[in-house]
């Protein structure tokens, strides 16, 4: 009787254990076509707007400098290369936000692009280094020899 009732319990336990009984998915039955969101299918998508692209409410802010250690160049294998920045270093303090302005290349295919920071001058915050680390896309460019300079300095040589 006792072996009965430990089985009994056990049996219990463990059923209360497994999993949970799981929600109904609708699949799609045999006959019925695939069908996909018209609004992403075979879509070309336009690149989004850069986030670290200065902003209209900057006017308000202070500009400030931004602590770059490791800079490179990030090369897709897409025709045409997709080109991005990757950026790391320290911002002054976590109240800062990063900003970036690319130029577009210019007669010897120089790139330029002006990283900086942009701070609230009336809000207190931590004097503390904020650590970061950035991708920031450059896009595609025609065929050619490119040089991308960061803030004066050389990042990188690509060719297109």
């Amino acid at each position: 009787m006792r072996y009965l009732v430990f089985l009994l319990i056990c049996t219990s336990l463990l059923a209360a254990c497994g999993p949970g009984s799981m929600p109904a998915t609708d699949t799609p039955k045999p006959d019925s076509p695939v069908t996909s969101d018209p609004s992403t299918a075979n879509s070309t998508k336009e690149p989004s707007a850069m986030p670290y692209a200065p902003q209209p409410s900057d006017t308000n802010l202070s500009r400030g400098n931004v602590f770059i250690e490791e800079k490179g160049l990030v090369i897709r294998e897409s025709y045409p290369p997709q080109i991005a920045l990757n950026i790391s270093g320290n911002l002054p303090n976590p109240c800062h936000e990063l900003r970036a302005v690319i130029s577009e290349p210019d007669a010897e295919k120089k790139i330029s692009v002006e990283v900086y920071t942009v701070v609230d001058p009336n809000v207190m915050c931590t004097q503390v280094l904020k650590p970061f680390t950035e991708n920031i896309e450059l896009g595609t460019f025609p065929s050619g020899h490119y040089s991308v300079w960061v803030n004066g300095e050389l990042a990188g040589e690509f060719d297109s």
